[in-house]
């Protein structure tokens, strides 16, 4: 068996210019959804400062313990200073546990509000970009990118933050218990933070390749399960799971090159930042025999140093995450900052259903083979017609309905509703105007009710749905249902018959009441029973209509009050059933072999 491809998003173009983007700036796109609610942040600062001001602390009590109380033997000193060594450490538990609150609520929070954009962004996206993008790798932008943000936000930043804090204090107290000793630390640093910066570049570099090769996992991944059927009926399960494994093999990979330069980067730290505290202690000790430093000051300094290792060495992790989420929030802002070519221009035109005229348009998908799908197209759909659109597969029906609904703008020429040119007018505005019938309706996870009422839920009452679903001829088979209006259909409506969806989405396009109807009539793939109730809904929701229908059965052409045939992107020939079949064209070739059977089942009912 044929092994299916692995798929593959990334060019070695596109891959090389990834690995140049080494920069942090991505990270400034979250500063607005940090800072958001400033009283919060401020409650997280405060209590960040008052928990590394604890931490600090200590070392100081510490020496005063040990250089006051042991020295002078007084147990109430002790006492007394252990006491206050408590205090301490109840504000350092208060105060950390506040931080961690507070913190926690920003992430959570900013990634609220970052998936809200994100999706509302893809939600404006053209049809163009789906044309070209997987809807797993968005999926996989919104979930595992927003998850190592949230990550980032709700405790590297606070980690990060709180070492810096420590990292600095601890600096300065150890310049203030002793200068000699803290030159000597002053050397060390830049051993540090060289192998920070270089390594750190690596590390971002792989982690955006971690996540991209996540996102191609998920995405294969989301395709293959909503094609599962498909998979199984055609015994192709082993090949998908070979190709599956070899895209997840590719992720574990790229994962596994990030974690190792993050460890590699850890390590070099950690040797450089311990060492140095070594050496100091080296130094200190000899001090402290030659009488020029007081043990108790060496404890000091010994804390405040071994401070300053933990926050630098927790810092070099912590740049490790922050350069991952520099790439996962680059690939989220990418989304949203995506430009949608369909807008509503400054000023829109009103606009209101009336005659629709194709003037001379010609139209290619972008990227496409071929040079274009419709060229020189001009027709004229009066108010209340019904127009029946016919012809072999690629002539460019389908492109029809979707340069009127503007999910693409034509290259040449224009089209013009109600005498307004329908780029002139807001989409929302023109897609209002339309009620649509697809060949193949979807049908959403939820119950009936919802399906009938998607996007008017909030407008319409159950009268109006249950009476849709009466004139859809819906109601025969929803109301024996377990629950009714209220049954769940699952995805992708998998309780339904194909009758049955058509059916729904006929109730919904009624409760639309839309002037003008495009209709993609899908009752060729139906049973006879099935297709009479959908051809009888069908014919109730064009009454007092505009209708458009892409016609794959002789009961609906013959009802069109005209009928255009459609070849190669223009219209060929124009007419009644009668007048095309007399003059022996391309469309009585069509009907010969289109509709040869439901000729002669109509000539035998005659």
């Amino acid at each position: 068996m044929a092994r299916i491809k692995n798929p593959d998003f990334d060019g070695p173009s596109e891959r090389a210019e990834r690995q140049e983007r080494r920069s942090l700036k991505p990270l400034r796109m979250l500063y607005p959804y940090v800072f958001r609610d400033r009283a919060l942040v401020a409650a997280a600062l405060i209590a960040l400062l008052t928990a590394s001001a604890a931490t600090l602390t200590v070392p100081v009590a510490l020496r005063r313990v040990i250089g006051n109380g042991f020295a002078g033997r007084s147990v109430e000193t002790i006492d007394q200073y252990f006491m206050a060594m408590i205090g301490v450490v109840i504000v350092l538990a208060v105060a950390s546990a506040a931080r961690y609150y507070f913190v926690t609520k920003i992430g959570e929070r900013t990634v609220a509000e970052i998936r809200k954009d994100v999706f509302a962004a893809v939600l404006n996206f053209d049809a163009e970009y789906f044309d070209k993008a997987r809807t797993g790798e968005v999926i996989s932008r919104l979930t595992a990118d927003t998850t190592q943000i949230k990550s980032a936000v709700g405790s590297t930043a606070s980690v990060a933050l709180r070492n810096v804090l420590l990292f600095v204090g601890a600096i300065g107290m150890m310049t203030v218990t002793s200068v000699e000793l803290s030159s000597l630390l002053f050397f060390a640093i830049p051993l540090v933070v060289v192998p920070l910066v270089a390594f750190g570049r690596l590390v971002r570099r792989r982690s955006r390749e971690a996540q991209d090769k996540l996102a191609n996992a998920s995405a294969y991944a989301t395709e293959m399960v909503g094609a599962v059927r498909t998979i199984q009926s055609l015994t192709a399960a082993d090949s998908v799971r070979h190709a599956f494994s070899t895209v997840v093999d590719q992720s574990y990979e790229a994962a596994r090159l990030s974690v190792l330069a993050r460890a590699f980067l850890t390590m070099i730290l950690i040797f450089m930042v311990f060492s140095s505290i070594v050496g100091i202690l080296w130094v200190g000790a000899r001090s402290i025999i030659d009488g020029s430093l007081a043990p108790e000051l060496l404890v000091q300094f010994l804390l405040y140093a071994v401070f300053a290792a933990g926050a630098l060495g927790s810092l070099s992790e912590v740049w490790g995450e922050v350069q991952q989420t520099a790439g996962a929030t680059e690939r989220l802002m990418e989304l949203i900052a995506e430009c949608p070519k369909i807008t509503a221009p400054a000023h829109p035109a009103p606009i209101s259903a009336g005659t629709i005229v194709f003037d001379n348009v010609g139209f290619s998908y972008p990227g496409a083979m071929r040079s274009e799908v419709v060229s020189g197209l001009s027709f004229t759909v009066r108010p209340g017609e019904t127009v029946a659109i016919v012809g072999p597969s690629g002539a460019g029906k389908s492109t029809i309905f979707s340069l009127l609904t503007r999910f693409y703008d034509p290259n040449a020429g224009r089209i013009l509703i109600g005498g307004t040119d329908i780029r002139m007018a807001n989409p929302d505005r023109l897609r209002a105007l339309f009620a649509v019938v697809p060949q193949d309706p979807v049908i959403f996870n939820g119950d009936v009710a919802g399906n009938i009422s998607f996007g008017r839920e909030e407008r319409v009452s159950k009268a109006a749905i249950e009476a849709a679903a009466k004139a859809a001829r819906a109601d025969v088979f929803i109301e024996p249902m377990e629950g009714g209006y209220q049954a769940r259909v699952g995805e992708r409506g998998i309780t339904l018959s194909g009758g049955q969806k058509q059916r729904l989405a006929i109730a919904r396009a009624i409760l639309r009441d839309a002037p003008i109807l495009l209709l993609d009539e899908a009752t060729s793939a139906l049973d006879a029973e099935s297709e009479a109730k959908v051809q009888a809904a069908l014919e109730d929701l064009m009454k007092d209509r505009t209708t458009l229908v892409i016609a794959h059965r002789l009961a609906t052409i013959l009802k069109a009050d005209r009928i255009f045939v459609i070849n190669e992107g223009r219209i060929v020939e124009e007419g009644t059933h009668a007048d095309l079949v007399k003059k022996g064209g391309l469309y009585a070739r069509l009907a010969k072999l289109q509709f040869e059977t439901d000729l002669a089942a109509r000539s035998a009912a005659e």
